[in-house]
């Protein structure tokens, strides 16, 4: 788990604040200004802390107070607040939505996928949220069998989260978990029988991951803690009428646990992983009741992923001397010995291996290379290698998974920022790839359109940083376009340009869309991700800035013109930046910002805070506590000018608290010496990804989008 990005949901409120409990101290105070009532006021209660001699002053720690009447009232009044300002967009909102929905096949429908016998996809259909899940038996002409529909599972609840399921061995039974809340931490596991077509009588709550084994009645199951620090594993056998079987349990507070089975199913393996170590512990899947092993005993800073063949173990293995991973190969009896191990893949500093697929005949990596990917297939019979390779300068190419051990197939997929998502089977023997599927966009859609660049800025310290831009080919780079710049940057996850239909709402409006590959990210390789963590954090927020002046200087857009956008941890980046430089953007859009970082770090009551020690350091120790608090975004707000600020939050968020965001606008308030637009909305019932269904989070992004439209000044 970790404070990761997606789009975020509006929330419906009431202007009124006569409905609160009366007995109640609702220190939130509105007076009318001008057309719209002025911005709501969280009282201040400073609480005094004090860490290596350090003394902060918190007015707003208050707001944690989930069940306080006074911090209901307060966000309330910020929604109600947020919608009047906007209200006089919604005509526009409402023409942004039609036009992302139109980009839609509302009816569609993945392809299916071979596994076990059946093949499995997944479909839509007009007019509803959620996904409908289906099988067939032997060909794809068989009858359909839907497995689940998530739109009757959905029914009646304010929020729905589908986790995702797994069906046993025998192919008679579905274990699946959902969940109420939109947390993505917290789910309750059911199994459904499906020649019957009921769930049996169970369920299991805080559930984070499970697999099957061989006997069709037996599964493993994470458990996670009231810090949703997936911690024991547990063996539930259906028809028993004992309890659970603990199996493990990790007591290191850093490490989480997952459970999963090897492709071949011939294994169930635990893995439990820190954010540079990891161990594995397998257990024979035809052997459900037996003890699970250690595979090789964690060791600090190596991390380790097992893959399975009927012949061998494969394992990718990273330590510092081997940051972007090499992979060996190791026997199935003996694997203990290193002096057994083969160099399959060595190591390329140039070259990071994203990830491993095993097939009976090949071996398959994904490949980054200079912030692009690439496929590599090995033969394991005659040693011959192959490249599936692309022509294009900026491009997202993946794995997609391809279940079936015996396949000399694979399926991987493909798009760019001018090209919709597609799908293809790749031929191992011949190798040619096949196009099984592109994205519909119905009323077409011409990528010949638009250009597609690659700029490189330079940053301070001289690293050449690199950016994906789009942008309608009839555009004049004079300095007067308006712009979008997103990035992530953190996690080690890339900032990978694919197609994002609901942005051409902007790029048809003469917008430039920027996503820059920061450090912090792994885009460039693993040390690009070492360079932009713990004690170099602060290279992520600088090269987003001089991202942003590369835009300006090659005169794609002025800084009265750009725009910025990041979720969660991208949150913190675009939270720091405005700090650092607010006068370089226009207008910013925080999507559940990780923005009080002091006070979340310190608090190892709260999720993922312990884990997450070796990305942002850990503030006990007082060189990592000075240097976090020197960027945290809600400490180092000041009295100056901001930019127009939309910031949201889930209030059932289990990666970044709805306080967070909260104390971050109602502190910018009490400070900002501008008169520029800052707006709190507030998901009051889903969490870290805000609205579950595919409409309403498209509703939410129309209200974004719209928000940049309107403060940027592009007119309808």
């Amino acid at each position: 788990m970790s404070r990761r990005f997606r789009f975020y949901p509006a929330v419906a409120f009431i202007l009124g604040l006569a409905a609160c409990n009366q007995t109640t101290e609702t220190k939130v105070k509105i007076t009318m200004q001008g057309d719209f009532p002025a911005p709501p006021v969280a009282a201040v209660k400073p609480e005094m802390f004090n860490e290596f001699g350090n003394q902060r002053t918190d007015n707003y720690f208050w707001l944690k107070e989930k069940t306080n009447p006074e911090v209901i009232a307060y966000l309330n009044a910020e929604n109600a607040y947020c919608d009047t300002v906007m209200k006089s967009t919604v005509q526009l909102q409402d023409k942004l939505f039609a036009e992302m929905k139109g980009r839609i096949k509302e009816t569609d429908e993945t392809v299916p996928q071979l596994d076990n016998g059946y093949y499995y996809y997944s479909r839509t259909e007009e007019g509803m949220q959620y996904r409908i899940y289906c099988r067939k038996k032997g060909n794809v002409s068989a009858p359909e069998e839907v497995i689940f529909n998530a739109n009757k599972l959905a029914e009646g609840k304010k929020a729905f989260l589908f986790g995702g399921y797994d069906v046993s061995t025998d192919n008679k039974l579905a274990a699946y978990v959902s969940n109420e809340t939109g947390s993505f931490a917290d789910f309750t596991l059911k199994i459904k029988d499906l020649v019957a077509g009921v769930d049996l009588p169970l369920s299991i709550e805080k559930v984070q991951g499970f697999a099957w084994a061989n006997d069709g009645k037996t599964i493993f199951y994470t458990i996670g803690n009231d810090a949703l620090r997936a911690y024991r594993v547990y063996r539930h056998t259906i028809g028993s009428t004992n309890p659970d079987e603990l199996v493990f349990e990790e007591p290191d507070e850093q490490f989480i646990l997952n459970v999963e089975k090897s492709k071949t199913d011939d294994f169930v393996f635990i893995t439990s992983g820190s954010f540079s170590t990891t161990e594995y512990l397998y257990l024979p899947a035809g052997e459900p009741t037996g003890k699970f092993r250690v595979f090789i005993p964690r060791v600090k800073d190596v991390e380790y992923h097992v893959f399975h063949h009927k012949e061998k173990f494969f394992i990718k293995y990273k330590d510092r001397e081997n940051l972007n991973s090499m992979v060996y190969e190791a026997p199935l009896k003996g694997y203990e010995n290193r002096s057994n191990w083969k160099v399959v893949i060595p190591h390329d500093k140039n070259a990071r291996i994203e990830g491993l697929e095993v097939f009976q005949d090949y071996l398959v990596a994904e490949i980054r290379k200079n912030g692009l990917t690439e496929i590599n297939i090995l033969g394991l019979k005659d040693g011959k290698q192959k490249t599936i390779s692309f022509p294009e300068p900026v491009y997202t190419a993946y794995l997609q998974g391809t279940p079936e051990y015996t396949s000399t197939s694979l399926r991987y997929g493909y798009s760019s920022l001018n090209r919709p998502s597609s799908v293809f089977e790749y031929d191992m023997i011949s190798t040619k790839s096949t196009l099984l599927k592109q994205q519909e966009i119905p009323g077409g859609f011409n990528p010949e359109d638009y250009t597609v660049e690659r700029v490189w800025a330079t940053a301070g310290d001289g690293v050449k940083v690199p950016m994906s831009v789009v942008y309608k080919k009839s555009l004049k780079k004079d300095g007067s376009n308006p712009a979008l710049l997103y990035s992530y940057g953190s996690y080690g996850y890339s900032s990978d340009a694919y197609f994002i239909s609901s942005f051409y709402s902007l790029i048809d409006r003469g917008f430039v869309f920027a996503i820059a590959q920061i450090r912090g990210g792994s885009d460039m390789g693993e040390q690009w991700y070492e360079d932009g963590k713990l004690l170099k954090k602060k290279n992520t927020f600088t090269d987003f800035i001089s991202c942003g002046e590369q835009l300006i200087s090659d005169k794609y857009t002025s800084s009265d013109k750009l725009a910025i956008m990041g979720g969660s941890a991208g949150g913190l980046l675009v939270g720091a930046v405005v700090n650092m430089r607010p006068e370089l953007f226009h207008t910013v859009v925080a999507q559940v910002p990780f923005v009080d970082v002091i006070n979340t770090m310190l608090d190892t009551s709260l999720p993922l805070t312990t884990q997450e020690y070796e990305e942002w350091g850990n503030p006990n120790v007082e060189e990592y506590y000075r240097y976090m608090l020197s960027y945290s975004p809600y400490d180092n707000v000041k009295a100056q000018n901001y930019p127009n600020m939309l910031v949201t939050g889930g209030l059932n968020d289990s990666q970044v608290g709805y306080q967070e965001p909260a104390k971050f606008v109602a502190k910018l308030r009490a400070l900002k010496t501008d008169n520029n637009i800052l707006l709190l909305k507030t998901n009051m019932e889903s969490g870290h990804g805000g609205a579950t269904g595919r409409f309403d989070a498209l509703r939410e992004t129309a209200f974004e989008v719209a928000f940049i439209l309107n403060r940027v000044g592009v007119v309808e």
